[in-house]
């Protein structure tokens, strides 16, 4: 089961490759998008943290649309490196943590939900990268919810909330960022052992033919 926005991963890559020959053209190296992406959602966690929640949504987006312009430069100019996307994967994590830091200081949802949401996040790409370290899986990309699924979830709580003041609304959507971020941490994590058992049982059945 792949992530809902990932299934259109193709379509938005190539809606967002002109913007990438314009950066291109502009001399803009995918690595300083990579690093804006991450100063923006230093900006947001701060905004979140001060309940300016308002303003954190639109730094939420803007990190957003860093992050897509980067890969998308990156294809453009050809300069797509392995380098770069553990850079894009790192800086994505400690984003992840500084917008969700910003909510829990903001006193607007329970630390622990806020811990349990980060933990979560950031074992669902745990899992992922280890998988695919192995060598025998070309992609992890499985689950219920990826990045922008989650993201998803936190910015329409902070929408919601000034409509609905009266209820919890965006430290249940914290909460709900947690469970489908460990839910997916554990599809992963089944979804890599069917793939390792799988190739070890056929390396051995193809051994056992050899030797009759």
């Amino acid at each position: 089961m792949m992530p809902l926005l990932a299934r259109f991963r193709q379509l938005y890559e190539q809606a967002s490759l002109p913007l990438g020959h314009v950066c291109s053209r502009l001399g803009i190296h995918p690595n300083a998008l990579t690093y804006l992406s991450l100063f923006f959602s230093l900006l947001a966690g701060y905004l979140l943290s001060q309940r300016a929640f308002l303003w954190g949504v639109v730094f939420i987006l803007l990190m957003g649309f860093a992050d897509v312009l980067d890969g998308a430069t990156a294809r453009a100019s050809g300069t797509a490196s392995e380098y770069g996307t553990v850079l894009d994967h790192v800086t994505d994590r400690y984003a992840e943590a500084f917008v969700i830091g910003g909510v829990m200081l903001s006193g607007a949802v329970a630390p622990i939900w806020s811990l349990f949401a980060i933990f979560g996040m950031v074992m669902a790409s745990y899992v992922r990268a280890r998988a695919e370290a192995t060598g025998k899986l070309s992609s992890c990309n499985v689950g219920f919810a990826g990045r922008q699924e989650k993201l998803g979830l936190l910015l329409i709580g902070l929408l919601l909330m000034p409509l609905l003041p009266e209820l919890p609304i965006l430290e249940w959507a914290v909460i709900a960022v947690g469970i489908a971020s460990h839910v997916t941490a554990v599809q992963r994590l089944l979804y890599t052992r069917q793939i390792l058992i799988g190739a070890t049982r056929s390396s051995k059945f193809r051994k056992g033919s050899e030797i009759i």
